[in-house]
């Protein structure tokens, strides 16, 4: 069974990247799209998420732009208690099942087409019947860039005996007699995930051995409120990381001066953090992690036997009764093969990341870049890609490339327009909204301005030592 379709922009992929410029694009044309996904349902990797995740930036960041995902509360109990609502993954896989049957399907100029695989050269096949369908399109988008490992689904790249027990974190919950011990493999946000659900459940923390390869840089979610009542700790906080970049004497200082200007957090006081993949938590969570002492450093797993696991830099005990977690899925391994490239390149659009921390605005900018604006060098000025980060030095060409991209932003009257009012930046709106009266605030923003260009310069500064002395 064949089918030929016709329409103007065929997007593959309908995780955030692809619903949030599908959104921005019903707004901003007449265009029809036609939606091809793998899945089931739209929201991409949360359709495979663990049962206890949440977003660890506020729910206000996330989702498209014409439907809100926060609940607008500040949550009363719990580790983010006093800070906005974070959508569990249930909410966020109803909330995109609702955006495409009440905001895309009921515009009548999109079709939706789940379960089914892409070909490439506008074929893809539905999974249950075998038909294959060719569009004829005006443009490609390829919401896929950005798909990422998750637990359920990726395989780790070290090997486990068959008698282990080893299952990733959507498993957890599923144990029905307590193991001799939990053996959790991985340092990033997952494996904080997993280490802060067993011990809200009562898990004692000394029988939760963590084994963590590098120890990562974290963000503090106080800093990244968007509402008027934490307008100090938010703005605050670039301001500060100005500050603390601008007048550093070095990378190491540099990242001394974030952390004692609360800007950046790390578990172990006395580790000194390798890695920064931009995850975020609150400091009650900093604490409640910091109750696990069991935390093995020798590198990364090279295989789980038996009775022991090999490490890079040695092994450890271990026993068939012990629950071996894999929390191993990381951002490196997703994107590690993936190579950059323009987001607009003649019929093809591959939406990336653009602001740092924040793939659903990324991806609703680069529709409403191709929107308005005709000249393909210029989409590509103004949607400068920005890395991905992996170790603690790619903080550098992540900021750097952020703040350049601010700027080209503020100097375009009407994209400045269009992003205060898009709820997605959050920020933008909070300063649009400032009260010029207000000491405190019209304070914190002539420190911002003071420490722009001397942040940017020194970021330039640390980011040329970088290279050349990867060079030699």
């Amino acid at each position: 069974m064949k089918e030929t379709l016709t329409t103007d922009y065929l997007v593959v992929g309908s995780g955030v990247v692809g619903m949030a410029f599908v959104d921005t694009l019903l707004t901003e044309t007449d265009a029809n799209i036609i939606v091809v996904d793998r899945y089931v349902k739209p929201g991409g990797h949360w359709n495979m998420a663990y049962p206890f995740v949440t977003l660890h930036q506020p729910s206000s960041f996330f989702g498209v732009s014409s439907m809100e995902l926060s609940r607008g509360d500040i949550d009363q109990i719990g580790l983010n208690k006093g800070m906005g609502d974070l959508a569990t993954g249930a909410e966020i896989c109803a909330y995109f099942d609702d955006v495409m049957r009440l905001r895309f399907l009921a515009s009548g100029r999109v079709r939706y087409f789940p379960m089914c695989d892409y070909r490439g050269d506008g074929q893809f096949t539905a999974k249950l019947t075998g038909k294959i369908f060719t569009v004829v399109y005006q443009k490609l988008v390829d919401a896929t860039f950005m798909t990422i490992a998750v637990p359920s689904t990726h395989t780790p790249n070290f090997n486990v005996a068959p008698e282990v027990q080893f299952m990733p974190l959507n498993n957890l919950p599923r144990i029905t007699e307590k193991p001799a011990g939990y053996v959790i493999i991985g340092g990033g946000k997952t494996s904080i995930d997993a280490c802060l659900w067993l011990l809200e459940v009562g898990v004692d923390p000394d029988d939760i051995t963590w084994i963590r390869a590098r120890d990562g840089w974290l963000l503090d979610r106080a800093n990244a409120q968007p509402s008027e009542a934490f307008f100090s700790t938010s703005v605050g906080s670039i301001a500060a990381q100005y500050e603390a970049i601008g007048s550093a004497s070095s990378i190491d200082d540099m990242f001394q001066r974030l952390e004692d200007c609360g800007y950046l957090v790390r578990l172990d006081p006395a580790i000194r953090p390798r890695m920064f993949h931009a995850a975020t938590v609150s400091r009650a969570e900093v604490t409640e992690l910091q109750r696990i002492k069991n935390v093995v450093r020798a590198g990364h797993v090279r295989s789980i036997q038996a009775n022991r696991i090999i490490l890079q830099e040695g092994e450890m005990a271990t026993t068939t009764a012990h629950v071996h977690v894999d929390c191993s899925a990381s951002l490196e391994r997703s994107f590690g093969h993936k190579v950059p490239s323009p987001i607009f390149a003649g019929e093809s659009i591959m939406p990336q990341m653009i602001r740092a921390y924040q793939p659903a605005f990324s991806a609703s900018m680069a529709a409403y870049v191709e929107a308005n604006y005709t000249d393909e060098v210029e989409k590509n000025r103004l949607c400068g890609l920005v890395p991905t980060p992996n170790r603690d030095v790619d903080f550098i060409s992540m900021t750097l490339a952020m703040m350049i991209n601010q700027y080209n932003w503020s100097q375009d009257k009407p994209l400045r327009r269009w992003f205060r009012q898009n709820r997605l930046d959050g920020f933008a709106k909070l300063l649009g909204d400032m009260d010029r009266h207000d000491q405190a605030k019209t304070d914190i923003m002539r420190r911002i301005q003071k420490n722009l260009l001397p942040a940017v310069a020194k970021l330039q500064q640390f980011s040329a030592e970088l290279a050349d002395g990867a060079s030699k």
